[in-house]
């Protein structure tokens, strides 16, 4: 979730928003932020890789310039019938403009993020490289 600047506008449009990061910090950052513009948000701070997210729980999950592939199942399984996953993040690509990450471990290879949600509806798909060079998705789990 990091500071909460997907969550909270999320939260301003209605949604029942529930946020995850590993660092107090950032969750009690989201929070206060939440709070200060008169909006409510739930926030855990969690390791996922050792409390995974709960299976067919959520309608909707963001995922924003964060990759860490041992999640991708835990999110597929956290969506319920019908629920749509929102996924961008950085691919190699980003290396040649110099900023942002470098490392091959937070950066998707080329049609690897469409890939690992192969059995869901792909309602959009892109890869652009500039002016950053992310993957950005939009898939639903059929009911």
């Amino acid at each position: 979730m990091g500071r909460g600047r997907h969550a909270q506008v999320l939260a301003r449009l209605g949604l029942r928003v529930f946020g995850v990061d590993a660092s107090h910090e950032a969750v009690r950052t989201a929070r206060d932020r939440a709070t200060a513009g008169g909006l409510a948000i739930s926030a855990w701070c969690a390791d996922l890789t050792v409390s995974p997210l709960p299976p067919d729980r959520f309608e909707m999950l963001v995922v924003v310039r964060y990759l860490q592939r041992d999640l991708f199942k835990s999110i597929r399984n956290a969506i319920t019938p019908d629920g749509i996953v929102i996924y961008e993040t950085f691919t190699v690509h980003q290396r040649a403009l110099g900023f942002g990450p470098k490392s091959p471990d937070h950066l998707l290879e080329p049609g690897e993020l469409r890939r690992r949600f192969e059995g869901l509806d792909i309602l959009f798909y892109e890869e652009v490289s500039a002016p950053e060079a992310v993957a950005r998705l939009v898939a639903r789990r059929s009911g």
